[in-house]
Protein backbone atom coordinates (compact mmCIF):
# COMPACT_ATOMS: atom_id res chain seq x y z
CA UNK A 1 0.00 0.00 0.00
CA UNK A 2 2.71 2.48 0.93
CA UNK A 3 4.60 1.67 -2.27
CA UNK A 4 1.52 2.46 -4.37
CA UNK A 5 1.19 5.83 -2.63
CA UNK A 6 4.87 6.54 -3.19
CA UNK A 7 4.55 5.71 -6.92
CA UNK A 8 1.52 8.00 -7.26
CA UNK A 9 3.38 10.82 -5.52
CA UNK A 10 6.38 10.41 -7.86
CA UNK A 11 4.11 10.48 -10.92
CA UNK A 12 2.46 13.68 -9.63
CA UNK A 13 5.84 15.37 -9.03
CA UNK A 14 7.29 14.38 -12.41
CA UNK A 15 4.92 16.53 -14.59
CA UNK A 16 5.38 19.47 -12.21
CA UNK A 17 9.18 19.25 -12.62
CA UNK A 18 8.79 19.05 -16.42
CA UNK A 19 6.59 22.18 -16.44
CA UNK A 20 9.17 24.12 -14.43
CA UNK A 21 11.93 23.03 -16.80
CA UNK A 22 9.86 24.03 -19.84
CA UNK A 23 9.14 27.48 -18.43
CA UNK A 24 12.85 28.04 -17.70
CA UNK A 25 13.74 27.08 -21.29
CA UNK A 26 10.98 29.32 -22.64
CA UNK A 27 12.15 32.28 -20.57
CA UNK A 28 15.74 31.80 -21.79
CA UNK A 29 14.53 31.74 -25.41
CA UNK A 30 12.49 34.88 -24.83
CA UNK A 31 15.48 36.76 -23.45
CA UNK A 32 17.56 35.64 -26.42
CA UNK A 33 14.95 36.94 -28.90
CA UNK A 34 14.69 40.24 -27.02
CA UNK A 35 18.48 40.66 -27.16
CA UNK A 36 18.46 39.83 -30.89
CA UNK A 37 15.80 42.44 -31.64
CA UNK A 38 17.62 45.09 -29.64
CA UNK A 39 20.82 44.39 -31.55
CA UNK A 40 19.13 44.73 -34.97
CA UNK A 41 19.20 48.27 -36.38
CA UNK A 42 15.84 50.01 -36.42
CA UNK A 43 14.48 50.95 -39.81
CA UNK A 44 13.61 54.60 -40.10
CA UNK A 45 10.07 55.48 -41.04
CA UNK A 46 9.63 57.54 -44.20
CA UNK A 47 8.71 61.17 -43.59
CA UNK A 48 5.00 61.90 -43.89
CA UNK A 49 3.80 64.14 -46.67
CA UNK A 50 2.70 67.65 -45.71
CA UNK A 51 -0.65 67.23 -47.50
CA UNK A 52 -3.78 66.34 -45.57
CA UNK A 53 -4.71 62.66 -45.76
CA UNK A 54 -7.49 61.97 -48.24
CA UNK A 55 -10.58 60.42 -46.71
CA UNK A 56 -12.17 57.57 -48.55
CA UNK A 57 -15.86 58.18 -48.79
CA UNK A 58 -18.53 55.65 -49.58
CA UNK A 59 -20.87 56.31 -52.45
CA UNK A 60 -23.14 59.19 -51.51
CA UNK A 61 -26.65 58.05 -50.60
CA UNK A 62 -29.50 59.96 -52.17
CA UNK A 63 -31.32 62.13 -49.66
CA UNK A 64 -34.72 60.76 -48.72
CA UNK A 65 -37.53 63.27 -48.88
CA UNK A 66 -39.84 63.32 -45.90
CA UNK A 67 -43.27 62.07 -46.77
CA UNK A 68 -45.17 58.88 -47.47
CA UNK A 69 -43.31 55.72 -46.57
CA UNK A 70 -44.32 52.10 -46.76
CA UNK A 71 -44.63 49.82 -43.74
CA UNK A 72 -41.27 49.00 -42.19
CA UNK A 73 -39.43 51.54 -44.32
CA UNK A 74 -36.76 53.86 -42.96
CA UNK A 75 -36.63 57.62 -43.22
CA UNK A 76 -33.07 58.47 -42.33
CA UNK A 77 -32.73 56.13 -39.38
CA UNK A 78 -36.31 56.31 -38.09
CA UNK A 79 -38.54 53.39 -38.89
CA UNK A 80 -42.14 53.98 -39.90
CA UNK A 81 -44.95 51.45 -39.50
CA UNK A 82 -48.67 51.26 -40.15
CA UNK A 83 -51.16 49.90 -37.66
CA UNK A 84 -54.68 50.03 -36.26
CA UNK A 85 -55.55 52.03 -33.14
CA UNK A 86 -56.79 49.66 -30.42
CA UNK A 87 -57.16 52.10 -27.53
CA UNK A 88 -57.25 55.88 -27.09
CA UNK A 89 -58.26 56.07 -23.42
CA UNK A 90 -55.04 57.80 -22.36
CA UNK A 91 -54.35 61.48 -22.82
CA UNK A 92 -52.17 62.14 -25.90
CA UNK A 93 -51.38 58.41 -26.14
CA UNK A 94 -52.82 55.68 -28.32
CA UNK A 95 -52.19 51.94 -28.40
CA UNK A 96 -51.59 50.70 -31.92
CA UNK A 97 -51.68 47.08 -33.10
CA UNK A 98 -49.28 46.18 -35.90
CA UNK A 99 -49.71 42.88 -37.70
CA UNK A 100 -47.04 41.34 -39.87
CA UNK A 101 -46.93 38.12 -41.82
CA UNK A 102 -43.99 35.81 -41.12
CA UNK A 103 -43.14 32.40 -42.48
CA UNK A 104 -42.84 29.80 -39.72
CA UNK A 105 -39.21 28.68 -39.41
CA UNK A 106 -39.93 24.94 -39.21
CA UNK A 107 -43.28 24.37 -40.89
CA UNK A 108 -43.18 27.09 -43.54
CA UNK A 109 -46.76 28.25 -42.92
CA UNK A 110 -47.46 31.99 -43.08
CA UNK A 111 -48.32 33.16 -39.56
CA UNK A 112 -49.65 36.52 -38.34
CA UNK A 113 -47.51 38.11 -35.64
CA UNK A 114 -49.06 40.99 -33.69
CA UNK A 115 -47.26 43.66 -31.70
CA UNK A 116 -48.78 46.48 -29.67
CA UNK A 117 -47.05 49.81 -29.35
CA UNK A 118 -47.95 52.90 -27.36
CA UNK A 119 -47.61 55.99 -29.52
CA UNK A 120 -47.75 59.72 -28.86
CA UNK A 121 -50.80 61.46 -30.38
CA UNK A 122 -50.24 65.18 -29.83
CA UNK A 123 -53.66 66.30 -31.11
CA UNK A 124 -55.78 63.48 -29.61
CA UNK A 125 -57.42 63.03 -33.05
CA UNK A 126 -57.14 59.24 -33.27
CA UNK A 127 -60.16 57.04 -32.60
CA UNK A 128 -60.36 53.28 -32.10
CA UNK A 129 -60.18 51.56 -35.50
CA UNK A 130 -58.21 54.28 -37.31
CA UNK A 131 -55.32 53.21 -39.52
CA UNK A 132 -52.32 55.34 -38.56
CA UNK A 133 -48.68 55.71 -39.49
CA UNK A 134 -46.16 55.59 -36.65
CA UNK A 135 -42.60 56.86 -36.65
CA UNK A 136 -39.83 55.79 -34.31
CA UNK A 137 -38.72 58.53 -31.93
CA UNK A 138 -36.76 59.09 -28.74
CA UNK A 139 -38.28 57.60 -25.58
CA UNK A 140 -41.15 59.85 -24.54
CA UNK A 141 -42.13 57.82 -21.48
CA UNK A 142 -41.47 54.40 -20.01
CA UNK A 143 -43.31 52.63 -22.84
CA UNK A 144 -43.78 55.23 -25.61
CA UNK A 145 -41.16 54.98 -28.39
CA UNK A 146 -43.33 55.96 -31.39
CA UNK A 147 -45.39 58.97 -32.44
CA UNK A 148 -48.35 59.20 -34.77
CA UNK A 149 -47.26 61.01 -37.94
CA UNK A 150 -50.62 60.90 -39.73
CA UNK A 151 -53.98 59.20 -39.88
CA UNK A 152 -54.18 57.13 -43.06
CA UNK A 153 -57.80 56.02 -42.77
CA UNK A 154 -60.41 57.42 -40.38
CA UNK A 155 -63.02 55.04 -38.93
CA UNK A 156 -66.64 55.82 -39.87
Amino acid sequence: MSTEKAEKAEKAEKPAKEKVAKTEVASEEATETVEATEAAPKAEKPAKAATAPSKKRAAAKPKVAKGVKTEGSREGTRKTRQGIVVSNKMMKTVTVKIERRVQHALYGKIVLRTEKFKAHDETNMCDVGDVVELMETRPLSREKRFRVTRILEKVK
